[in-house]
């Protein structure tokens, strides 16, 4: 565990609910992630599901608030939760809007200064994490799926589409389908890749399957009565499988909105959809 340092610890449904910082080298800066390891990780390599969060969120806001320990407790899988971008780096406009800096990562890679040193949450994600996760936790390398929510939901269907061959399975809560269209994304986009709209489409969830469909099925739910569903812009993504073949299942739940209460009434249905393709 030299590359890791123990943040906290706590037990949880005969498993632990853990934290970790690092230097991460995508990054230049110190990250924080959870871990939940089930029972089962006491006596050997266990599948793992990352999750992603949505803006403003830290590795903790679905450790504590989505009930999904007891599920992956049942079911035999670590839970993997990084942190939503870098912090306290001191860049100009870091902390001044949600959408862009601090908790707004968006899980890409920026090209544009001062954000491109440091903002490279696709690699941290899909390269760095992966392998300090496999290196140092019993977690089975080949056997690892992708979820979120909102931001986390985009940032899912983005790294597990372009990645298809790493994962088992991707699902997403009340995704941002087409940040490069939302009044969420834009700003971050602008800021984070300039006027290159080509590296937009590349990094635009539903873009990337209009052109490059998946061999996955991609579970989404989304709540009916999110009050945020033209920011999230769900049709984008319909329309973006429908054109390419993408395997969608794609669940409106009448009456739920865009919390955690919506979350962790659903979490479960996720953890089993994914724990089937992790056997």
């Amino acid at each position: 565990m030299s590359d890791l340092e123990l943040v906290s610890e706590a037990k949880c449904f005969d498993g632990f609910q853990r934290t970790y910082r690092h230097a991460s080298s995508s990054c230049g800066c110190p990250m924080q992630f959870a871990v939940f390891l089930p029972p089962a990780a006491e006596r050997g390599r266990v599948p793992a599901l990352y999750w992603l969060s949505g803006l403003t969120c830290t590795e903790e806001n679905f450790s504590v608030k989505s009930g999904a320990q007891r599920y992956a407790a049942e079911l035999g899988i670590a839970l993997i939760i990084p942190d939503t971008s870098p912090r306290g780096l001191g860049l100009p406009g870091e902390d001044e809007r949600i959408d862009v800096g601090t908790g707004a990562g968006f899980y890409v890679n920026a090209t544009q200064a001062p954000w491109s040193a440091h903002y490279r949450m696709y690699d941290y994600i899909s390269k760095e994490l992966v392998e300090i996760v496999n290196a140092n936790l019993p977690v089975d390398p080949a056997r690892k799926s992708i979820s979120g929510h909102s931001m986390g939901g985009h940032g899912a269907l983005l790294i597990g589409t372009k990645n298809a061959d790493a994962y088992r399975s991707i699902s997403a809560f009340s995704p941002i389908a087409s940040a490069s269209k939302s009044e969420w994304g834009m700003p971050a986009f602008e800021a984070y890749f300039g006027n290159d709209r080509d590296t937009w489409a590349e990094n635009d969830a539903s873009e990337v399957i209009r052109r490059m469909p998946s061999r996955h099925t991609l579970l989404v739910d989304q709540g009916g009565a999110d009050p945020f569903l033209e920011r999230l812009r769900p049709d984008d993504l319909k329309a973006a499988c429908a054109a390419s073949g993408q395997r969608l299942e794609y669940r409106e739940r009448p009456g739920y909105d865009h919390g955690y209460y919506f979350v962790s009434t659903f979490i479960g249905d996720h953890l089993k959809f994914h724990a089937a393709a992790l056997r």
